[in-house]
C-alpha cells in the first residue's frame, strides 16, 4: 500500500469530433509535462467534445482510444481515465474507462445522463458504480451530471446495512458548461465534506461544436473541503498533487461521521 498517491489533471480544450487531434493533444501534454504519476485524468468525452452524434462518432471496446489507453498507461506505467462514446450490442454509452499500469480496462456508464441535452435520448443509462483498488487507495470515478445526485456518490455500500467507506479517492471528468460554474465549484467541495474524500474535479475549457463555452475550474479538494490545486480558468493547464493517505485515515479517524450515515436502497 502507497501512502502517497500522485494524480495528474489534464484541463485542455477539445477539439469537436476530432479523436485524432484529441488524442495527439493529450500526447504532447503527458510527453512535455509528465514524468512520474499514479493517475492521469483526462476529461469527459475526451476525443470528441459533448456530442450527441453518437452514431458517427462511436468506438467499440477494442478501438483505436482504448488501445492507446492501455499503450500510453503502460509506458508510463500510470493508470490514465476519461469517458468516451462507446458502441456496445447496439447500445451507445457515455463510458468512462479506468485503465491500469498494467493494461487492465474497467469501466462505469454514466448513470445520470443529461436530459437537458437530450443525451438521455442518445445513450443508454448505466445502473452500477465502479471502484477501482490501486495501490492501496480505493477509487470511484464518476462522470459530470453525477456530480448533482448525491445519494449516487455516497461513500458507503448503495444498498443493505453497510456503513463503510468504499473508496479514498472520488472523481468527476466533465464537459460542464461555463454558464453553471458555480454549481460546479460549491458541489466538488460538498461531495468532499460529505464523504471524507478526496475529490478530483476535472472540466475542460474551450467552445464546443455548439457554441458552448465552458472554463475548466477544474480542482481537486482534500476531505476537509479545502482546495488543494486549481488550475486558472479558461486556461489550458496539466498539474499534479500528491495525496497522502495518513492524513485521510487520521481525519476520519479523529472526526467519524461515517458511522452515523443513512442506510438506503437504489432502485435502479
Amino acid at each position: 500500500m502507497k501512502d502517497q498517491f500522485a494524480v495528474t489533471i489534464l484541463q485542455s480544450n477539445l477539439e469537436w469530433e476530432d479523436a485524432a487531434r484529441n488524442i495527439e493533444t493529450f500526447e504532447s501534454m503527458l510527453n512535455d509535462h509528465v514524468k512520474t504519476t499514479d493517475l492521469i485524468v483526462l476529461p469527459e468525452m475526451f476525443t470528441t467534445g459533448f456530442t450527441m452524434n453518437a452514431e458517427s462518432q462511436a468506438e467499440t471496446m477494442d478501438g483505436p482510444t482504448i488501445q492507446w489507453m492501455q499503450r500510453t498507461a503502460k509506458e508510463m506505467s500510470s493508470a490514465i481515465t476519461g469517458s468516451l462514446i462507446i458502441r456496445d450490442n447496439d447500445h451507445f454509452f457515455n463510458r468512462l474507462i479506468y485503465a491500469t499500469k498494467n493494461g487492465e480496462i474497467h469501466q462505469y456508464d454514466k448513470r445520470h445522463l443529461f436530459s437537458f441535452a437530450k443525451e438521455d435520448l442518445h445513450f443508454k443509462p448505466g445502473n452500477s458504480r465502479l471502484i477501482v483498488e490501486s495501490e492501496g487507495w480505493r477509487i470511484c470515478p464518476l462522470v459530470c451530471y453525477d456530480l448533482r445526485f448525491p445519494v449516487w456518490s455516497r461513500n458507503a455500500s448503495l444498498i443493505g446495512e453497510n456503513r463503510v467507506n468504499e473508496y479514498d479517492l472520488l472523481i468527476y471528468v466533465a464537459n460542464w458548461p461555463e454558464a453553471r460554474r458555480q454549481p460546479w465549484i460549491n458541489l466538488l467541495e460538498a461531495r468532499a465534506h460529505e464523504n471524507q474524500s478526496f475529490v478530483v474535479g476535472l472540466n475542460r475549457v474551450g467552445v464546443d461544436g455548439n457554441g458552448i463555452s465552458y472554463s475548466g475550474d477544474s480542482a481537486i479538494y482534500s476531505p476537509k473541503g479545502e482546495r488543494l490545486i486549481a488550475p486558472q480558468p479558461n486556461q489550458v493547464a496539466i498539474e499534479t498533487i500528491v495525496l497522502e493517505k495518513k492524513a485521510l485515515d487520521d481525519f476520519r479517524e479523529k472526526f467519524p461521521v461515517g458511522k452515523d450515515k443513512d442506510v438506503f436502497d437504489i432502485k435502479k
